[in-house]
């Protein structure tokens, strides 16, 4: 049946060359697109609409509006969502994106004779041999037009929380090859939606551009930040007290840890980590408040350079407690962008060397591009109704432009 469904939309898309009728056969596609989609999140759940069998998996959570661009032109769908925040419709083809960016890195790579024998065997894979300069740059001309569109869109919601943190690519640019920096910013909205919010590529993680990327997301909307997350970089923790007025900072825990562990001989650095994990399982702010100074007063006749460093570091790395009790599991270190930049590495390290910085872009701005959307159709991170309780954490109102 799904075979069925998926045939006869495909022909309803190549008629739209030939026929006259465009809203009859935008219809047309809609209608067969919608019933797809209907039986393939029934399949998923293992049930139909109010159907109650043993084999059910999943519960059905409404619908989202989604636009689907297509021969005929574009399609509103009603695109079916699960509680588990894990169906996406085959239809809208969720990973092609990246899949093209990839193969026109890996081209592009080829053509200019750059490309390392791990891409070349990636190239032999893929079936590409005789590629033309001029096909690898009209499929870059349109993965490039895609991530811009992606890279430049208006932010409309104001975000409460965000993370901030960097990766790194290499890259040849003028005969050399050097390391570039992999900016990333993910936020919450205020309805509790995930959001890649941006990202670019430079020559380094300096406080330049740190404030030139934090800049450009306020040009573009970006409001209401609230609390954010990142590392202790010097340029970045600027950028942010500088762009994001009166936003508290969060610092990550984890990277915290590290730099406590730096401290101390090897020997003791298990106890160490053991002792401050103990604050962030404490159940109220004033006892992992009180269990930071007593963990803090504990090291410092041995070790009074990992206590100064803890006294110094309380206000930052426990900013978390000022928010609903709910969310400090993900507000208080990186970790749900830092899973996102581990992607970002796997995907990049099958090229190993981009061939000029605008394949970088091109590459991560498809990735990034395709999380934020399959993060649109998933579950939301936050409830709404917990988020209008952080209002009373510090930072400017949600709705603050």
């Amino acid at each position: 049946m799904a075979e069925d469904l998926r045939m006869a939309l495909l022909d309803l898309l190549r008629k739209a060359g030939a026929e006259e009728d465009a809203d009859f056969l935008r219809d047309g596609v809609r209608a067969l697109a919608q019933a797809l989609m209907e039986l393939e999140v029934a399949q998923h759940v293992g049930a139909e609409r109010h159907e109650r069998t043993p084999e059910r998996t999943g519960q059905r959570n409404g619908y989202r509006e989604r636009e689907w661009d297509t021969r005929v032109g574009t399609v509103e769908l009603r695109v079916p969502r699960v509680r588990d925040g894990g169906f996406v419709p085959a239809l809208l083809e969720p990973r092609r994106r990246a899949e093209r960016a990839l193969v026109a890195v890996v081209q592009e790579a080829y053509v200019q004779g750059v490309s390392t024998r791990r891409v070349d065997a990636l190239v032999r894979s893929l079936g590409m041999d005789g590629i033309s300069k001029s096909q690898v740059s009209r499929l870059c001309q349109a993965l490039d037009a895609e991530v811009a569109r992606f890279r430049e869109r208006r932010l409309e919601e104001p975000c409460p929380y965000v993370w901030f943190d960097a990766t790194f690519v290499k890259v040849r640019e003028h005969g050399r090859v050097v390391g570039q920096a992999v900016v990333v910013a993910i936020g919450i909205t205020a309805s509790g939606q995930r959001e890649v919010l941006g990202f670019d590529v430079g020559p380094s993680e300096d406080g330049a551009f740190w404030l030139a990327f934090l800049r450009s997301l306020v040009a573009r909307g970006l409001s209401g930040v609230r609390l954010a997350t990142s590392d202790a970089h010097g340029g970045l923790r600027q950028a942010i007290a500088a762009v994001l007025h009166g936003a508290a900072w969060q610092r990550c825990r984890v990277h915290f840890v590290r730099n406590a562990l730096a401290l101390v001989p090897k020997r003791v650095q298990e106890m160490v980590a053991a002792a401050i994990r103990t604050v962030f399982a404490q159940p109220t702010a004033e006892g992992a408040r009180a269990q930071w100074r007593e963990v803090a007063a504990g090291f410092r006749a041995q070790y009074p350079r990992l206590a100064a460093l803890m006294e110094e570091a309380e206000p930052d790395v426990l900013a978390y407690l000022a928010f609903p009790r709910e969310h400090w599991r993900q507000l208080w270190s990186t970790n749900p962008l830092e899973r996102l930049n581990k992607e970002v590495k796997r995907r990049t390290d099958v090229v190993g060397i981009f061939p000029n910085p605008a394949a970088a872009v091109r590459l991560v701005g498809a990735l990034l591009a395709e999380q934020h959307d399959e993060w649109q159709v998933a579950r939301r991170y936050f409830s709404a109704e917990s988020l209008a309780r952080a209002a009373g954490g510090p930072g400017p109102a949600l709705a603050a432009g």
